[in-house]
């Protein structure tokens, strides 16, 4: 039986006997199941990859068989910000062929597409109309991104200010999350307060329905040492969106890009090499991204001390080696799968098995809480 029979027996058995389904949710103990997403914006960068990707893989390899990985394409999050719509399919191509590349098995995690199962949206509205916008509005980063469109909170009223799918994102990322029955969220700091308030929808969704039918999920911390700067300001994060190229490295660059970036890459006017994050960002940057790379488990404060008599620039070349060994094997099998037609049907391949996967679970979740709202 395909996923898709599955998805549409289970859809209608629910549909006779939701009263039984809740029961037997309320008789079982829940499956863990851990749930992320990043957007298909752009193409992947170490930050990228060492901040979120690399916990995906780890997660994959480290966690029990029973524990369900779900990882996501939210699109629906990415047209916050306008899009073309053939850039964003071509984006969410290459995502998904940049998580196959890294090493990320679709036998073993459901990889999808948020825009293909329905449920987000239905659940995201429901679940707006029990969110304060006053907690909505103390978000941390709805204040950053709201500040990026204009010099002030005053000036929004003036300007327009951000959209209104903006101000409600942590909606979304809520529904993403419940509709699953997760238990666990990896996210970094950043992202912290936007599980809270995704616990506080699931608990006012109870509370209305005087039911536990929302699981709340707990926030999963990523190691330290996940933050990757900016290569010519590092002072701030790695990010797609800086007008620089040269300040961040992807997991497409070729070798020669990757050597010109590092080398370009901010330091200071101090000799020698030092770990000093505060004194000497720049260099301890470039120290953190070796220690990501290196093969040997030297930390970043191990390789300074072995590298304090060398010049800046011989340290770069030693980073530069380091990163093309970790990235040349992800960039070539990045082009198996996008640059031949039988990569191009395997992507599409994994797209909808993986759509069809997650639309079960969202479906017997769905119907649960249309019965217990009176909507149908």
């Amino acid at each position: 039986m395909s996923f898709a029979q599955s998805y549409r027996l289970v859809r209608g058995s629910l549909r006779l006997s939701s009263r039984f389904v809740c029961c037997r949710c309320y008789s079982v103990v829940h499956q863990k199941t851990i749930y992320s997403g990043i957007q298909p914006t752009g193409f992947p960068h170490l930050g990228n990859y060492l901040g979120a990707l690399k916990q995906w893989l780890h997660l994959q390899q480290t966690e029990p068989a029973d524990t369900r990985i779900i990882l996501s394409l939210v699109d629906l999050h990415a047209i916050t910000q306008p899009v073309p719509a053939a850039q964003l399919k071509a984006w969410k191509k290459e995502m998904l062929a940049v998580l196959l590349a890294i090493g990320l098995d679709p036998a073993r995690c459901i990889i999808y597409e948020q825009s293909r199962v329905r449920e987000h949206t239905e659940l995201a509205w429901i679940l707006s109309t029990m969110a304060p916008m006053g907690a909505l509005s103390r978000m941390t980063q709805w204040k950053v991104k709201a500040k990026t469109e204009a010099d002030t909170m005053d000036d929004l009223p003036a300007t327009g200010g951000p959209n209104l799918g903006l101000f409600a994102y942590p909606v979304l990322q809520a529904a993403d999350i419940l509709l699953y029955k997760t238990t666990g969220v990896p996210v970094g700091h950043d992202q912290a307060q936007h599980i809270e308030l995704c616990r506080d929808l699931a608990k006012a969704f109870n509370s209305r329905t005087r039911t536990n039918t929302l699981l709340l999920p707990r926030t999963m911390m990523p190691s330290a040492g996940a933050r990757v700067q900016d290569l010519r300001d590092p002072s701030k994060k790695m990010s797609k969106s800086a007008k620089n190229a040269k300040s961040r490295i992807l997991l497409i660059d070729t070798e020669e890009t990757i050597i010109s970036k590092i080398a370009s890459a901010v330091t200071d006017s101090e000799l020698g090499v030092t770990y000093e994050p505060k004194k000497r960002p720049g260099v301890a940057n470039l120290l953190d991204l070796a220690a990501a790379f290196n093969t040997d488990g030297r930390t970043a404060q191990d390789l300074a001390k072995d590298w304090k008599d060398l010049t800046h620039k011989q340290v770069k070349g030693q980073i530069a080696k380091s990163l093309n060994t970790g990235i040349t094997p992800i960039r070539e099998r990045f082009y198996e799968l996008t640059q031949c037609s039988s990569g191009q049907q395997r992507l599409d391949a994994v797209a909808e098995e993986g759509a069809e996967k997650a639309r079960v679970i969202a479906a017997e979740t769905m119907v649960v809480v249309r019965e217990k709202m009176g909507l149908h």
